[in-house]
């Protein structure tokens, strides 16, 4: 569904390649993890495989169109993206924003037909989003607003959903809700789900598939796969932190630990 033909993320000009040409191919049902250290680039190349910036080269495509050469309102019903912006809608409550997620399919006057309501109502449950819904918006918690961003995104029905970062305000409960939730999402649909985390150990428990951004290139495979070839420990221990194999698990170091004390 889902096709990186050559891909390279950056910027034109001085900031140059931030990932380097990457080709694989994602299928319908396929949850991806992408994690990575700070300013690895993971946003820059979910940015770019979304259409929101150009790649610098190579192409990303969706059953077989070029993405950047759909039309705004081609790519708004092919694609659902929640960016680390933080959003404000004065005067809107929370069902208004979860409703705009039906707009690219809507008339020129934006009205919702009873079958649009009857999907915003739904993903507004399947969110956890519905005490939520009469609220203003600009009233909610960060965590919260997560919540409705995630019902929109659920409303907007596309066939790829790009979530950057989206579980940074949720707290642990939260946190594992919404993972298992867009991953039941992936494969009930035939969806595919591309979410960047900081939650590395469920990042790893969750994942039908990780991409690890490192050093301007992009692994990807299973989690045991990248477990059992030391990508994961590669990329992310330090003199503090070391990722244990046989636990899936990071720990302090001892001498790091002493010194805290």
């Amino acid at each position: 569904m889902l096709e990186l033909k050559a891909l390279t993320s950056g910027y034109h000009g001085t900031r140059g390649v931030v990932v380097e040409p990457v080709s694989l191919t994602l299928h319908g049902g396929d949850f991806v993890c992408v994690i990575g250290r700070n300013g690895a680039g993971k946003s820059t190349l979910m940015r770019t495989i979304s259409g929101l910036q150009p790649p610098i080269s190579g192409a990303a495509a969706l059953e077989g169109r070029s993405i950047p050469e759909m039309s705004a309102q081609e790519r708004a019903q092919a694609i659902s993206v929640i960016t680390t912006d933080r959003v404000s809608s004065p005067g809107l409550l929370a069902r208004d924003v979860i409703e705009l997620g039906r707009q690219p399919y809507t008339n020129w006057r934006g009205q919702l037909t009873s079958e649009d309501r009857d999907i915003v109502r739904e993903a507004t449950h399947r969110a956890g989003a519905d005490e939520l819904s009469p609220k203003p918006f600009d009233s909610l918690s960060d965590g919260e607003r997560q919540r409705v961003m995630i019902a929109r995104a659920l409303a907007q029905t596309s066939k790829v959903m790009v979530l950057d970062e989206i579980t940074a305000f949720l707290d642990l409960p939260g946190r594992v809700e919404v993972m298992a939730l867009l991953r039941r999402h992936a494969s009930s649909f035939g969806k595919v789900v591309l979410l960047s985390s900081h939650d590395l150990e469920l990042s790893l428990e969750l994942a039908g598939q990780l991409w690890v951004v490192h050093d301007g290139r992009l692994s990807f495979g299973d989690s045991d796969e990248l477990i059992s070839n030391g990508v994961i420990e590669r990329v992310f221990d330090n003199e503090d932190v070391c990722f244990d194999p046989s636990r899936r698990r990071f720990a302090m170091i001892q001498g790091s630990q002493a010194a805290a004390d």
